[in-house]
Order: structure tokens, then sequence, then C-alpha cells
């Protein structure tokens, strides 16, 4: 018998390598420009390493949360959240967003506490470095690596394999090419160039996915919320949902659901913990705009996988029965819908041409924005903490800023590569989803104990995070050989020895931690230890960069900015509470108890209420940075300004510069005390 009739590409080959190449090379081009612009009107001089690390950590609370959203917009977020809703119903979303929203908030008190004890770090390992040692300083390196290669690549499997269905691309080839135009710019701006084609990308992205929202509910064969409802409230007795409440698709009660929830949570606290972009993006924050840029960031993505997988995850439950759809008479395969195929093939049967390129558009800027903020990431680690470490001690800014343009392009081709091999391996999106957090989550208690527990040994950190990993690896293939009778690709990403696998590689090293710590004492242990972390401060001519200003200790360390760091580490820890509380244990877990379906009044509320979301994240995302100082200074930059009104936090005074605290020079608000120089 033949199997299921392949569905055409929508677009041509043409197409796919004018976006992907000519977009690319389009926004490098656009982002070197600019980058020179804001060098020659701005100060922001690329060729310093505290410019092209850590943006001179003068970014502010608006660019700070639009970057926040966009960390999180993989493509593996906007393909998954259709799919998994596809298979499991209304539960899934919620648990997604949750998945992200949580540990996002978190990150913003351990933002703050960079601020408050490593002022001067540019990556994650620099911190465990000084603390630790070499030792753990070694095994941070290859866990953040890792943690890094594996989203990046897991992002390039799911987007490759959409970009290819939807035009027809040689799929190897969309897996090079896709970070191809990245490369350009990243190597060129570095972070701060991270930032602006982030909040680009981002704006984008967020206009288009509100048209989707908007596009499936009105077309024909649906027509409004309510008649979603109506279609696909029958559905549980002619393709019920295993292990959801009576088979429905719309209700909480979903062990599927709830499954995929404790491992995406569990997953992406590593995720956020180990991901160093994500530490040299709080490192690049203002003081003033660490803590609100994470929460504001955090509580506004949770809209995008909400909204955006409900609508159309269960949009596609209800199109596939329509002759719009592209497999229609059939059903999509469990190997289309676990590719990521949900929403390229949605979006055909809703708008056509149109549709599909519009995704591939948003799975072009998504794919790209995440692949800066790695390139990064991973470039850092080898610029930083390899060859500034290891090779060259007294390694010049110019030999830092070499090495990490030799990281971008050397991060780009291993990942291609990688993902390259999975493709050919018969991995595909969902298996990468579930198992990521076996490997990257032995990290994150460990981790986030090096910034906020002075009592963490050298040997539990070192010891901690390699048992974790060996206990998870274990667990996951001992669990997939007793449950399904061997270890292979299939068994191995089934849920059950993924969610043990993940909580055991999580929580092991958080009593073994405890447990060496305590019973085997270090040396009483300072925070101002890790003030042996210094600014890279001279540039190619063994001069200070133009917003690279020396770091003064009294100064920067005032009685009122300590004061300040203080109280919002107090908001952030408030925060992180009340999003757990709110996305996790009051919202969907007592849902799931309370064993219901939807009413047709609760599912339009629930539906409205995740498009008002949406459109107030959109606005977050794209309007808010523009307001929040991108005007002014788009505007100097338009110009051609010779002056440069906003400093960097620099942590001193100069003659004529504004006084330290003054909310003119650091965006900082009005609470802080304005200091007085002598």
């Amino acid at each position: 018998m033949s199997g299921p009739a392949v569905v055409p590409p929508p677009l041509s080959q043409s197409v796919g390598y004018g976006v992907v190449v000519g977009l690319g090379v389009a926004f490098a081009i656009g982002m070197v420009f600019v980058t020179r612009a804001l060098k020659k009107t701005l100060g922001e001089d690329n060729e310093t390493t505290e410019t092209f690390m850590v943006a001179n950590r003068s970014v502010g609370t608006g660019l700070t949360a639009s970057a926040v959203i966009s960390s999180w917009t993989y493509s593996t977020a906007l393909l998954g959240s259709p799919y998994l809703t596809y298979w499991y119903g209304i539960a899934l979303p919620v648990w997604w967003a949750a998945g992200q929203s949580t540990m996002i908030c978190a990150f913003g008190w351990l933002a703050i506490q960079a601020k408050r004890r490593v002022p001067n770090a540019h990556t994650l390992l620099e911190l465990i470095r000084a603390r630790y040692g070499v030792a753990a300083h070694l095994i941070w390196i290859v866990m953040c690596l890792i943690n890094n290669l594996l989203n990046f690549t897991s992002m390039l499997v799911g987007a490759s394999t959409a970009v290819s269905s939807l035009t027809g691309m040689d799929i190897i080839a969309t897996t090079y090419l896709l970070p191809l135009g990245v490369v350009v710019y990243t190597y060129f701006g570095g972070i701060r160039a991270t930032f602006l084609t982030d909040y680009v990308h981002t704006f984008i992205i967020m206009i288009i996915l509100a048209w989707f929202t908007i596009k499936i509910l009105t077309v024909h064969e649906i027509g409004s919320i309510g008649a979603l409802y109506d279609l696909l409230k029958p559905l549980d007795k002619t393709q019920p949902v295993a292990g959801n409440y009576k088979g429905s698709y719309l209700t909480m009660t979903s062990r599927e659901s709830i499954f995929f929830g404790i491992i995406h949570i569990t997953t992406n606290y590593g995720i956020v913990f180990l991901d160093t972009g994500f530490w040299q993006k709080g490192f690049s924050a203002e003081v003033a705009a660490a803590v609100p840029g994470y929460i504001l960031g955090g509580n506004a993505y949770f809209a995008l996988p909400f909204a955006f997988g409900t609508i159309m995850g269960l949009g596609a439950l209800v199109l596939e029965h329509t002759p719009a759809f592209p497999t229609y008479p059939r059903r999509m395969t469990a190997e289309e819908v676990g590719a990521g195929l949900v929403l390229p093939y949605v979006s055909q049967a809703i708008a056509g041409k149109g549709g599909a390129g519009a995704v591939l558009v948003i799975i072009f800027m998504s794919c790209t924005s995440v692949s800066s903020a790695q390139l990064i990431a991973m470039s850092s680690i080898f610029s930083f903490d390899v060859y500034g470490t290891y090779i060259n001690k007294h390694a010049t800014n110019r030999q830092l800023i070499r090495w990490s343009h030799i990281g971008v392009v050397g991060s780009a081709l291993v990942s291609s590569t990688v993902a390259t091999a999975f493709h050919e391996g018969g991995v595909d999106l969902n298996w990468l989803l579930y198992m990521l957090g076996i490997l990257i989550c032995p990290g994150t208690f460990p981790t986030a104990f090096a910034l906020c527990w002075k009592k963490q040994t050298r040997l539990a950190a070192i010891v901690s995070p390699v048992v974790g990993t060996a206990a998870g690896l274990a667990v996951w293939i001992g669990t997939a050989r007793a449950l399904y009778g061997s270890a292979t690709i299939a068994t191995l990403g089934q849920t059950l020895p993924c969610m043990y696998g993940c909580l055991t590689s999580s929580f092991v090293p958080l009593p073994l931690t405890l447990a060496i710590s305590y019973l085997w004492p270090n040396k009483t242990f300072e925070w101002s230890d890790l003030l042996s972390i210094k600014r890279i401060e001279d540039d190619a001519h063994g001069k200070v960069g133009a917003r690279a200003t020396h770091f003064d200790e009294a100064t920067y360390f005032s009685p009122e900015r300590v004061a300040y760091m203080k109280r919002m580490s107090r908001i952030a820890v408030i925060w992180g509470i009340a999003t757990f509380a709110g996305h996790v244990a009051l919202w969907p877990l007592p849902m799931y108890g309370a064993r219901i379906i939807f009413s047709k009044g609760l599912f339009v509320t629930w539906v409205v209420v995740s498009l008002i979301w949406l459109w107030i994240a959109l606005v977050i995302a794209n309007f808010y940075p523009l307001v929040d100082g991108g005007l002014k200074q788009i505007w100097i930059v338009l110009r051609g300004a010779k002056g440069v009104d906003e400093k960097p936090d620099s942590g001193t005074s100069t003659p004529g510069e504004l006084p330290d605290g003054d909310v003119r020079k650091e965006g900082i608000v009005s609470q802080i005390p304005v200091e007085t120089e002598a």
C-alpha cells in the first residue's frame, strides 16, 4: 500500500532562497550601517569588548523587555505550541506558556543579584571561575555549551523542516543558510546588534501573530470564536484524546499536557540559568532596567504560546476536516505533526500562499533573532572563557574581539552540522523538545547557588552537576528499556522516560550540593571576592572606549544604589513567586483537578482574554522600547548628532558628567536619591 500523499510546497524554492538568503543579507547590511551610526553618534564602539559583549551595561527597560520576549520567541515555540495543542487540546498552551514565563521572571532576580555582586562580569562562566576555580569552570563551559548548542540546533531542526515543507528547499541547505545573515551582523555588531535585531524581528513577528489569530477566527469555515467551539465539541467522540477527561480537547484535565508542563518548566529553568546569552542580556541592562525588563518581558511573553498555540492548534483540528486544508481528506500523520508542520499547513488553509509566506517570514525572523543571541553566547565562551582564560591570559581588547568573531562563525557551523546530524538520524522537533532537559538541567541549582548562597563549596559545585547528569541519563535510558523493552530513538522520545530523566537530572544536584557543602565546608567566602572580575577597558590603541568608563567601587556601591538594588531584589522575588503562583499553582493545576469540559461561555472568554493579552504583549514588545528612549536615540542617529545624552552605567563620575544616580544619566527611576559630588 502506498503511504499518505505528500503535500506539495505552496511556495517556490526561489521564494525560500529569497527570504532565507536575501532577507538575511538585507538585515545584515542594515545592521552593519546601524552599528556604524551608533558608533558615530552615540559612542557605541563595537570594537571595544565592553560594547561588543555587554553593550556597556546601558540597555533600558523597554529594549530589555523586548529582547526578553524575542529571546523566547523560538521557532520551536511558534511551531511547537500549535502542534502540541493539536495533539492534546486546550490545556497544553497554558502549560507551554507557564513553562517559560515563570523562569523569565525568576531570572529578573538573578539579574539584579548580578548587578549587586558581579557588576563587572561579562559571562556567567567568569563568575563560576572567580568563585570555584578551574575545575568547576571547565565543567560549566561544557554545560553551557551543551545548553546553547542544543537550543540552537533544536530551533534549526524545526525551522529548516518547516521552511523545506513551505518552499521545497533542500533541508540541509536550509539548515546551513538560516544562520548566514545572523553571522554577518553579529560578527560586526556584537550584542548591541542582537538587541536591535531582536527588536526589529519581534516587531514583525508580533504583528503577524496578531493577524493570524484574527484571520483564523474569521475564515468562512469557522466564522467566530463560538463557532470554533461548536466545531470542536463533537471531536471527543470521533477522535478522542487519550488521557484527557472524556477524551475532550476542551478540558484542562489532560494527562499528557501536565506531563509536558512538568518537563517544560523543569527544562526551561535549566535553559535560562545555563544560557550565557540570558546572563549577558542581564549584564547589559541598566541597574534600573534589569528587574522591570524581565518582569515585563516574562509576563508579556506568556501570551504568545497561550493565544497563538490555542487558536492555531484548535483551528487546525477543525480545518483539517475541510477541503481548505492541504492534507484533506486525510488527517495529518504523526510524523507530520511531530515535525512541526501543523502551523505551515493551517496557515495555507486560512490564507493560501499569503499565509505560507507569513509563516516563512516569522520562522525566519524567530530563527535569526534567537540565533544572534546564541551565537554571541557561544562566542563569548570561546573568547573570554577559553582563549582569554587558558590560551592568552593577557589578551588585548583586539584579540578578544577577534576570537569573538571566530566564535560566532564557528558556532554557526557547528550548530548547523549537529542539526544536520539530527535530520539524518531521524530526530525531529518533538523528540528534542522532550529530552533537552536531561542534559541541560543538572546545573540549575548549582548555578543559582553560585550567586545567592555563600556556603556552596567548590567540591559541591563540581560533584553535584556531574552526578546529576549521570543519574538523569541512567533514569532516562533505564525507564525507556523498562517501559518499552528497548532504548531506541522512538522509545527515548516518549513522555515518561523524558520526564523522569529530566526531573532526576534537575533535582539530584539539590540535596547533593547541600549535603556536601554542610559536611565539608570551605573557608568563609565573601561576595566581595567576586570583584576580582574586571572590566575590559582598553581598546586596540590602549585607550578606554568612548562609553566603557572606569569602574569605581566606592561610587558604584553608594548607600543609595545598594539600597535600591536590595529593594529591587525583593520586588523580583515577590514577582517571581506571584508569577509561579498565578501561572502554575492557582490556574492550570486546580483546573486539572476540576475535571470539567469548557462551556461555550468559558471558551469564548478564554480566547478573548488570550487575544487581549497578546495585544498587550504587542504593545510592550513593539512600542514601549520607542517610548523608553528609543525615539530619542533614533532621532539622534538620524541627525548625526555629535554629543551623547545618555551615559552607561559606569559606576563613576568624571568632571562634566551628571551626578551618579541622576535619572537623566542612567535611566534609573526617581526612587534612587541623587548623589552629590564632593
